[in-house]
């Protein structure tokens, strides 16, 4: 990373909600096809996330605590602040001087830029402000909401924007937060209700509607240079399993995530964009 930062743009995005069992059955089913072309062998790393809910994990990945792989570590950090004694920090860690990655980032001359979806993003009030108050440069309003059939279109939209109004030359650390899987979904869904309420198919269903978007974003973030782009979610989401509804608490469907990291190659590179290093 310490070759990428300074040279690439860096785009973070975070499907908020995304159950890995549910991301991992649409890639295989060929209904997600704009991420699967983009995943690494076709498919996603299973791993384990920081927090339980969205401002508990959004925190700690803004500290460079991306979820965790899903097997025995220690599993070194592509981003870590500097702090003595770290296990997980290795040589090719950035590693930055700021409580923050975002803050980390910006010192190194990015242009730090957020596009939120989910509440602990809309700076409607203190809490709604804290992890959006870390980016230069923030966005939110009622479009790019949970309760917006169209919230990730319109995010897409002003992501296209803000990158279209930089200068050439501005290296860009966006991140967006996606909220179409988080409740309620099911509005995704053709022949669903809001009084049958959300569902695992609706779930999925709202996946899908990413897909077909967030090809719009790989361009646009790859348009003016190589882009490397972290894609994961933050947590999952329980729909009945033993019991459980929701997130916030400790089952494994929550804790854990599906999680990708890959380049996205100018259209002048002829190295493909889905390549891993």
């Amino acid at each position: 990373m310490n070759e990428v930062v300074g040279r690439d743009d860096l785009l973070l995005v975070t499907l908020d909600t995304l159950r890995h069992d549910v991301a991992e059955e649409l890639a295989a089913a060929g209904r997600t096809p704009e991420l699967a072309s983009r995943l690494p062998g076709g498919r996603w790393e299973e791993r384990h996330a920081p927090g339980s809910f969205t401002y508990a994990s959004h925190q700690a990945m803004f500290a460079g605590f991306l979820p965790t792989p899903a097997a025995p570590g220690p599993h070194p950090r592509l981003f870590a602040a500097r702090f003595a004694g770290s296990e997980t920090t290795a040589g090719g860690t950035y590693v930055f001087d700021t409580p923050d990655l975002v803050s980390g980032l910006a010192g190194a001359g990015y242009r730090t830029v957020c596009v939120g979806g989910v509440g602990f993003f809309n700076r409607q009030g203190p809490l709604g402000s804290v992890l959006p108050g870390l980016f230069q440069e923030s966005h939110w309003e009622p479009s790019f909401s949970v309760a917006s059939p169209t919230s990730f279109a319109s995010q897409v939209a002003r992501a296209e924007e803000v990158i279209a109004a930089l200068p050439r030359e501005q290296r860009l650390f966006l991140f967006v937060n996606v909220p179409a899987l988080h409740q309620p979904n099911w509005f995704h869904l053709p022949g669903a209700t809001r009084e049958a309420g959300d569902s695992r198919e609706t779930h999925a269903a709202a996946l899908e509607y990413v897909d077909r978007h967030i090809g719009r974003l790989f361009a646009a973030m790859s348009s003016r240079r190589r882009c490397f782009a972290i894609v994961c979610s933050d947590h999952g989401t329980a729909y009945g399993e033993d019991g459980f509804t929701g997130h916030r608490l400790g089952h494994e469907v929550v804790w854990t995530v599906p999680y990708a990291h890959f380049f996205l190659e100018h259209p002048t590179s002829a190295e493909p964009s889905g390549s891993d290093r």
